[in-house]
């Protein structure tokens, strides 16, 4: 069982104004011998999901942007700490898809000034460190929000907050679409605004910081006291050898 969500009309993009399209917004950034790979995590569980719906358009962008894209369906993802051990094909697949990520995007709802519940569940299933892999550390991350109501900022800040936590180079612009029920169409499409405006700038800036950042994550992670932790362990390790040799 795949949870990931097959993405509609993935070439159609109705407001979208193509002749003032950069098709490779990273040209000569980097390396592209293979497309950035993008895993778009939503929070929220409604049939008509607006947070979803924003991920719908921005993973068409990035189609269009020549990156590979995956949308996470966190419908039976259990809370953290719910499941003995984590051991949940949720929680593992999950993992899996942010382990071939190169970047993510993170859209939540604004609820009561925060994000969601299920937004939050997502993230702090995902480890800083796993078997000796990193499945956020290094990765470039773009942050968006939805509101029932006026513009308002406090999702993205805190998406913020927890991608510095993760360790996440949390690219400059960012998207907050207000009264988002009146941005979608019967379809579930955005309409030309500037909000629509705004993902397409937010999703052509993560595909440049992908292509910048993503052949230097060894390096970018590479820390002191991490070294030195490691040190600690590899003499202790030769010590206990000598004394039961």
């Amino acid at each position: 069982m795949s949870r990931l969500r097959v993405l509609s009309d993935p070439d159609t993009l109705p407001a979208l104004d193509r002749d003032l399209i950069i098709p490779d917004p990273a040209a000569e950034l980097g390396r592209q011998d293979h497309p950035p790979r993008i895993l778009l995590l939503y929070g929220s569980l409604r049939e008509r999901s607006f947070s979803r719906l924003a991920v719908e358009e921005a993973a068409r962008l990035l189609l269009l942007f020549g990156a590979e894209i995956r949308i996470f369906d966190p419908s039976d993802l259990p809370l953290p700490d719910q499941v003995k051990g984590d051991d949940h094909p949720a929680v593992h697949e999950l993992r899996e898809h942010a382990m071939w990520s190169e970047a993510m995007v993170w859209c939540s709802p604004e609820r009561h000034g925060q994000i969601t519940g299920l937004m939050k569940a997502q993230i702090d299933h995902l480890p800083l460190q796993m078997g000796g892999m990193r499945p956020t550390q290094g990765r470039a991350l773009a942050v968006m929000q939805v509101s029932g109501g006026s513009q308002s900022f406090n999702a993205v800040n805190t998406l913020r907050l927890l991608g510095r936590w993760m360790r996440m180079f949390t690219i400059p612009n960012q998207s907050s679409i207000a009264m988002a029920f009146r941005e979608f169409d019967e379809a579930g499409r955005m309409r030309p605004s500037s909000y629509y405006d705004r993902i397409v700038d937010v999703m052509e800036e993560l595909v440049r910081f992908t292509i910048l950042t993503r052949g230097h994550v060894d390096q970018l992670v590479d820390r002191y006291s991490e070294r030195k932790e490691a040190a600690g362990r590899n003499a202790s390790g030769d010590l206990t050898s000598q004394a039961t040799a």
